[in-house]
């Protein structure tokens, strides 16, 4: 598995993430208050600057109301 942040994998994961945020009406201000981070925080996991971790994926997961297979299949 390739750890480079701009792997294929981390791309689709980073789509989806911002995909659905869009699909549930959010914008990144919004998913930063409910995740206690900042906007810029979200921006950058969105744009494939930061990675993510397991931990966070599951707090983005409940979030959206998925399943975190969804982000990673």
């Amino acid at each position: 598995m390739v750890k480079a942040i701009y792997s294929k994998e981390h791309r689709i994961l980073v789509e989806r993430l911002r995909r659905v945020r869009k699909e549930k009406r959010l914008d990144q201000r919004d998913v930063a208050k409910l995740l206690g981070v900042s906007q810029s925080y979200i921006s950058k996991i969105e744009s494939g600057q930061r990675r993510i971790d397991i931990v966070q994926l599951k707090a983005f997961a409940k979030i959206y109301r998925k399943k975190i297979d969804y982000f990673i299949k």
